[in-house]
């Protein structure tokens, strides 16, 4: 591979970018820096809410694109909206009750804020729903619930954690995210670098031309990548942009 020219990079952002201490180590934020100085495009596509991806995207001085929530929301910069898809109210409510059935940890991004199980006075019917995840240290709750939400037969089901579930609208994913900034870019999806450690990032990882897998990622993240590197630990970002996008 080493004759392609890679021309941007997207980055999970939660055991890929940050650190076990939710920080971006010196040696990642200069790695990013040395790529945007070369020209080439480092976005984040996380499935975050925008609300919780941008005080990194501040702290980093980055004022590309950003994929968020799985996909659900694409910027063409901080602060301007390219697209949302939003879930069904419907489709909330059965999620929401599903949660309380299993007795189970649930947390959601609606347009509005991010909204959890302890959250007074919430309004589904009032919000507009970005993406719908549940948590759970029980296995057997977990199987459960993604067999309810499958059967539903209308959402994208990943995690970003093996004791998680999320869901978005079907066909949105961080692939669509992606592709969706590289239309506005004016680049092929076989000149990206996605990297990620979690089922919410498989899909940019089969679509990119360079699929990266952590270090610390799940096994089939690892399965499926072209390439796996070090930990989220251990500077994996700054190292894959050594390797692959400044040579």
């Amino acid at each position: 591979m080493g004759s392609q020219t890679y021309k941007l990079i997207a980055l999970d952002m939660d055991g890929t970018l940050l650190t076990e201490e939710k920080t971006v180590s010196a040696e990642n934020r200069e790695a990013i820096a040395a790529a945007l100085k070369a020209g080439k495009s480092v976005i984040m596509s996380t499935g975050r809410g925008v609300q919780s991806a941008m005080p990194y995207i501040k702290e980093l001085g980055l004022n590309t694109p950003i994929v968020t929530v799985n996909g659900g929301e694409v910027w063409e910069a901080p602060g301007k909206l390219l697209s949302r898809q939003l879930m069904e109210t419907a489709a909330v409510h059965e999620l929401h009750a599903l949660a309380q059935k299993y007795d189970v940890w649930w947390w959601a991004y609606a347009v509005e804020g991010i909204f959890n199980r302890e959250s007074e006075a919430m309004d589904i019917d009032k919000l507009h729903w970005l993406k719908f995840g549940y948590f759970t240290e029980n296995e057997e709750k977990l199987k459960h619930i993604r067999a309810a939400a499958e059967t539903m037969g209308r959402f994208e089901i990943t995690n970003s954690h093996p004791c998680n579930i999320e869901l978005n609208p079907q066909g949105i994913s961080k692939a669509s995210g992606v592709q969706a900034v590289c239309k506005l870019l004016g680049i092929e999806m076989s000149e990206v670098i996605a990297m990620g450690d979690s089922e919410n990032d498989i899909s940019m990882i089969q679509a990119a031309g360079l699929g990266v897998a952590m270090g610390n990622a799940q096994e089939e993240v690892k399965r499926i990548a072209n390439v796996t590197t070090v930990t989220n630990d251990e500077h994996a970002v700054a190292r894959i942009i050594d390797e692959y996008l400044l040579k």
